[in-house]
């Protein structure tokens, strides 16, 4: 007694089982489970406590624009501009910002329309089911805690500064017995990951006026960056290096290391989507989401490419500071002003702590929604009645990054960021366009999904001949004909397959191109990063699957509705052939 409804989740649910090979007991579904905005809340519910509505649209600015600026800019763009992009890097950080505003767009449209908190999670398991929610989401939580690892690293190299110390190894204590990359002890990373989760802790409202404060400071710090390189810096410094054997020119390593400095850098952007996590606790979602998202990514590009460009102007790419680029090229620049230079690590002190504060209050809600599904046990869901936060998630995750950062070198983290994040906002580039495109028992799915797979396999040709083909005229045919593929099949697309919702409130404009558009630059920036990264990601994703087979789909809310709905469909059952005369007057 299956019935059809507006969503796609019960049918991929039963799909994604069935390719994990998912018992028979919870293979097949005994009712339909309408994946509606009230069984979110119905999920929601598993919380306990509600998370009070008390934020604006300028409370979401300010986390979006703490929460990106604080970190990346400070922690990639020395190791990006470098070992990648030479002065290009204001390039990258161009390119990085245009795909995280397009990815936005596709974010704004799911928070508006589901204003939940758990961004990504939420909006894949109402689109594409519980298993690709649960293998992405938990992708995005290990990102956020290695990224948050990295930053918090990186406060010790630029607070080291405002006392004068260069060298942030000073202030770590080195174990020999450990290998390379493990073996530096970062306490004062330590300590500042646990003071930040104890404010995250007691309260999202104070937690976001701290925010405020704290980000007003850094921006004034940042436009005396912006100012102080583009007054004191040399335009010489964008075409020649320090050391004559180093490549010389703008994009010193072509467009290739333009590109690969842009996957790099990708990870100081993250901070919006911790911005999508807190819908739950908006005030006018219609309003304030397209507003708080978009608007901080918008702003937030421009600090970046004009940060990039001072910091080049003050110094050469090849001299650059990987751990604490703008406090070393304010120094170099300067001739000694050193108390300048400390005056900048000051600035950027506190906009890491910023930024710490956006990401760890972000990767809390992604723990405490997965955790109401019982994909993992539902203790991270519990929301404390009196604070009006996810205790629980906030506390275990603040003692995981605690724990990497005490160790785990910068330059190793670095490696194992982005590719979470690029795989997490092209799934839900994804599924937006099939939630506009398909609805259950109404609309044939195939058309979209043949359209999803060939594009993203034609954009993983065209990544891989950009990578691997050698110059010519060649690659630069194949390069042509994927591109002439990729716009037909989103003309033939666009034109053959209407849409079978449209947003009543704020959708993605110009759909479907400009979320194909995000597909295409995620793939792109993915076929950009390392092996490492993509080690991690295996890993990882290995171990994902396993706790989902073992664990998660025998007591996830899936599964539970399916018991519920099986029992009932066996009482009934047994009321109709049990010989009752009355069997068939009894409502179950």
């Amino acid at each position: 007694m299956e019935t059809q409804n507006g969503s796609s989740f019960s049918s991929f649910r039963s799909y994604g089982r069935a390719l994990t090979q998912i018992p028979n007991r919870v293979l097949h579904r005994a009712c339909s489970v309408s994946t509606t905005f009230e069984e979110m809340s119905r999920i929601r519910a598993r919380s306990g406590s509600h998370m009070q509505k008390n934020l604006r649209w300028f409370d979401l600015v300010g986390f979006g624009v703490g929460g990106m600026v604080g970190a990346g800019v400070f922690v990639t763009t020395g190791r990006a501009s470098r070992d990648y992009a030479g002065p290009a890097v204001v390039l990258s950080y161009a390119i990085s910002g245009i795909c995280a505003l397009l990815s936005a767009f596709c974010y704004t449209e799911f928070a508006v329309d589901l204003p939940v908190a758990g961004g990504a999670f939420s909006y894949l398991r109402v689109t594409f089911g519980e298993f690709a929610a649960f293998f992405t989401g938990a992708n995005l939580v290990m990102e956020y805690v290695l990224s948050n690892a990295a930053v918090a690293r990186t406060f010790t190299a630029y607070f080291s500064t405002v006392f004068g110390v260069t060298a942030p190894h000073k202030w770590r204590i080195t174990i020999y017995a450990l290998p390379d990359g493990f073996n530096e002890m970062d306490f004062i990373a330590v300590g500042v990951v646990l003071v930040i989760s104890l404010c995250i802790c007691y309260s999202t409202k104070e937690s976001s006026m701290l925010n405020i404060v704290l980000t007003l400071i850094h921006i004034v710090f940042i436009v005396f960056i912006i100012m102080i390189g583009f007054w004191r810096g040399d335009w010489k410094n964008f075409v020649e290096t320090s050391d004559p054997k180093s490549k010389k020119g703008f994009a010193p390593y072509g467009v290739s290391g333009v590109f690969n400095g842009a996957a790099m850098v990708y990870m100081s952007y993250i901070g919006y989507d911790a911005v999508s996590t807190l819908a739950e606790e908006v005030r006018n979602p219609r309003k304030d989401i397209p507003i708080g998202v978009s608007g901080s990514v918008v702003i937030v590009t421009v600090f970046y490419c004009l940060m990039a460009a001072s910091m080049t102007k003050l110094v050469p790419y090849d001299a650059i500071n990987p751990e604490a680029p703008f406090s070393a090229a304010f120094r170099g620049a300067t001739g000694g002003w050193r108390c300048v230079s400390n005056v900048i690590g000051v600035g950027a002190s506190f906009g890491i702590l910023t930024s710490l504060l956006v990401s760890m209050l972000g990767q809390a809600r992604y723990l405490c929604v997965i955790g109401r599904s019982n994909v993992v046990p539902a203790w991270f869901a519990k929301v404390h009645p009196k604070t009006s936060t996810p205790v629980n998630a906030s506390a275990f995750l603040g003692l995981f990054t605690a724990v990497i950062a005490l160790f785990t070198d910068l330059n190793v983290l670095l490696k194992l960021v982005s590719i979470g994040t690029l795989f997490v906002f092209y799934m839900v580039a994804n599924a937006v366009i099939y939630r506009r495109y398909v609805s259950i028992g109404t609309t044939n799915p195939w058309p979209t999904l043949s359209f999803l797979v060939s594009f993203s396999a034609t954009a993983i040709i065209f990544t891989l001949i950009w990578q691997q083909a050698p110059p010519g005229k060649p690659k630069t045919f194949m390069l042509g004909t994927c591109t002439v593929i990729l716009v037909a099949l989103l003309q033939i697309f666009h034109f053959f397959v209407p849409q079978a919702r449209v947003p009543e409130f704020w959708g993605v404009p110009l759909m479907p191109w400009i979320p194909s558009i995000s597909i295409f630059l995620n793939v792109f920036l993915l076929g950009s990063l390392d092996g490492p990264s993509y080690l991690r990601f295996g890993i990882f994703s290995a171990f994902i699957v396993i706790v989902y087979l073992l664990y998660s789909v025998h007591c996830s809310f899936d599964a539970e509705e399916n018991n519920t709905c099986s029992q009932k469909n066996s009482e009934l059952h047994k009321y109709q052939v049990g010989g009752d005369d009355d069997a068939n007057t009894v409502q179950v």
